[in-house]
Formats: structure tokens, sequence, C-alpha cells
């Protein structure tokens, strides 16, 4: 028996990457997942290979910057899935650079798409997942960095997504809602685009790695989602879990 059979997942920008990773991962302990995301193509391609791997997915697509659109993914999930009990905030629109050069839109975005998202998502899967339900929320090692030179818009977003996390578990504990955050150390699609604007930082990252290698979306960070999701983390509430081989350790 899998350790997640009979539930229902909602996982946000799982096209690729991270979400994608989380997706697989809960499909193989037996989670339904509706995935999530902006780009049809990508969520078809999840949803096909969960599938082929003998589990259940149904691709959503929308824009988590929608409020209307928020709403009627939950909708949709719990409609053609039979409910929620996990729901998994993912999505993020990267928003790198300067506090004197960054583009102001770029921090709007990852604002809107953060935090504003994440309240969102959890207010609009609030009902279904009382009595049993779990969040979780994608934050970032770029929180505990003694250096954000760079990150540091990006930073904030991710600490006022941990803020969330916080609150919500306490808030919602009575609900018998659990609400954890992760942050996680992959090699995705976002961080490759960062290796190749800094070629040959790739080569020297696992150095700094104290496990000496960089983690993988599904195996790495989508199994340590898993387990919070399951009954075996069913006292842990309101904590964030670093998921990074140990680097956040070096900073």
């Amino acid at each position: 028996m899998e350790m997640l059979d009979n539930t229902v997942a909602l996982v946000t920008g799982a096209g690729q990457g991270i979400g994608r990773g989380i997706s697989l991962a809960l499909a193989a302990e037996g989670t339904a997942v509706a995935v999530l995301g902006r780009t049809t193509s990508k969520l078809d391609d999840t949803v096909t290979t969960i599938r082929e791997r003998g589990g259940t997915a149904v691709a959503i697509t929308a824009d988590v910057t929608d409020p209307d659109q928020i709403e009627a993914a939950v909708a949709k999930t719990v409609d053609q899935l039979g409910g929620l009990q996990v729901l998994v905030n993912n999505a993020q629109e990267f928003n790198f650079g300067t506090l004197l050069d960054i583009d102001l839109a770029l921090v709007d975005a990852g604002w809107r798409s953060g935090p504003m998202a994440t309240l969102q998502f959890m207010r609009a899967a609030h009902p279904h997942l009382r009595g049993r339900g779990v969040i979780i929320n994608l934050s970032s090692g770029a929180v505990l960095d003694s250096d954000p030179s760079g990150i540091g818009a990006y930073a904030a977003v991710k600490a006022a997504i941990d803020a969330l996390t916080r609150t919500a578990a306490v808030e919602w504990g009575g609900d018998g809602i659990r609400v954890n955050s992760v942050m996680p150390f992959a090699l995705t699609p976002a961080t490759q685009a960062a290796f190749d604007a800094n070629p040959g930082e790739l080569e020297h990252m696992p150095g700094s790695v104290p496990l000496g290698r960089v983690g993988d979306a599904e195996v790495d960070i989508g199994r340590a989602v898993a387990f919070l999701c399951s009954d075996a983390a069913s006292y842990i509430t309101g904590t964030s879990l670093v998921v990074d081989g140990g680097s956040s350790y070096l900073r």
C-alpha cells in the first residue's frame, strides 16, 4: 500500500522542474494529482508520465496570478478527482537583480505569483482540506543566505511565504490542517538557466554541497514532500524543511 492512497493533490507549477518532480513522487505514493500551470503541453507531458506509471492525473491550465482562475482550479480539482487533501504551492515567477537595478515589474510579478497566489490558493482550498489536509509551500534557501545580493527581492517573497506558512499552521491547526514549507535545491530548468548565464558554476556547485551533488526534483525533493504529506509526518506542522544536501549550513 502506498502511503498516500486515496488522496488528491493540487500542485501548481507542475509542468516542469520541482513541481513536476513533486507531482510524480506524490503519484507514485498513490495520490491522484491535478497538475496546474500555464503551458498545456508541459502539463500534458507530466500527466502522460504519471499515467504511464499507473497513476491518476489531470491537467489544469491556469494563471496563478488570476484570483478567479485560482478558485476555478480548486473547484475543478474537486470535481474531477473527487476531493482535495493536499495543496502544493510551487509556482513562482523569478525576480533576480540588485535592488537598484531590478525591474519593478519583475518584483510585482514575484509577489503576485508567490505570496499572493499562495494565500489565495490556501484560502480557496481550506474548506476542502478541513479534517485531514496538508499544505506544502515552496520556499528557498535564499531566505537563509547571509549575503542575498542580487536575489534580495526573490528572498523577500519567499520569506513572506514562510510567514504565511507559520501563520496558517497556527490558525488552521484546529481545523486539522498541517502547513509546512520546503526549501529545495535541485537541477531544474530555472537553475539550469542560471548556470548557463554563469558558465562554469555548475561544475563547482557540487563542491559547495556536503553531499556532493545537486538534488533531483523527483527523487530528492518530491519524496521529501510526499513524506510531509503522509501520516508519518502527522505531528509536523509550521516548519521549514531544508532539502538541499546540507548546503545551507555553509552559508
